[in-house]
């Protein structure tokens, strides 16, 4: 089971969010490439970015940060946040980004999905983000009619690598990971899922690799990391054994 650093960029600096909320945010870097070398060294074989500005403005903002971080390590990485035409997913993915995440564009464009799916195989993830079931777009600003796994299924059979599942109402709470609905999407899915939102320790992860063989591919973790809650090196020797 992969364990996915992530790098929240918000004008330009590493942050995170209390559930979403760009006015509850914590800085924590303001040299995200710093940033990303530190989360390297510690082991990490991923990395995972959100441009939150992007996310609201449907299209990229924080472009010199993620190149920057590109620059600064070998790691392949994920990024999400603002990818909302076939234009941009192009871009990313020629730049040096290994997987986009679609999330609002899945809600609203779902054949840019399928055409990114065909054009890039293996390479574009579905962000599916929920509040109280229901998937919320646009930066988490707007919650659509959407439920989680019947958003998740439209994609089943299109070439979907990763489906990455955040329970909003727990993300950067630090209230632990929505366990439940997370093995629950997996075990109705043959897409494997990605759990995010929530991770305040190790006993999140040991609940999550119970289940892996459900099809759960990794775990998404922010505000642990940076906190010290979650030490990289237990956590990375746990889910690698």
């Amino acid at each position: 089971m992969i364990l996915f650093p992530a790098i929240d960029l918000k004008d330009g600096a590493c942050v995170r969010l209390v559930r979403g909320d760009m006015n509850q945010s914590t800085k924590f870097n303001d040299d995200p490439a710093a940033q990303a070398r530190d989360f390297a060294e510690a082991g990490f074989d991923w990395i995972h970015i959100v441009d939150l500005n992007g996310a609201f403005a449907g299209e990229p903002v924080n472009g010199d940060a993620v190149a920057a971080i590109i620059g600064a390590v070998d790691l392949p990485v994920q990024l999400g946040g603002g990818i909302r035409d076939m234009e941009t997913v192009d871009r990313w993915l020629a730049a040096g980004v290994q997987r986009v995440i679609l999330g609002t564009a899945a809600v609203k464009d779902p054949n840019l999905v399928r055409a990114a799916c065909d054009r890039h195989p293996g390479r574009i993830v579905v962000g599916i983000d929920a509040r109280g079931g229901k998937v919320a777009v646009e930066g988490w600003s707007e919650e659509s009619d959407n439920r989680a796994l019947d958003l998740a299924l439209k994609f089943e059979n299109d070439g979907v690598t990763a489906i990455v599942y955040t329970d909003i109402d727990r993300d950067g709470a630090m209230q632990g990971v929505n366990v439940e609905a997370t093995i629950d999407l997996a075990f109705a899915l043959t897409t494997p899922v990605i759990a995010s939102g929530g991770v305040r320790g190790m006993s999140d992860l040991r609940e999550l690799k119970k289940k892996e063989d459900a099809g759960i591919e990794g775990v998404i973790s922010g505000r642990a990391i940076y906190d010290g809650r979650l030490d990289a090196a237990e956590a990375l020797a746990f889910l690698k054994n």
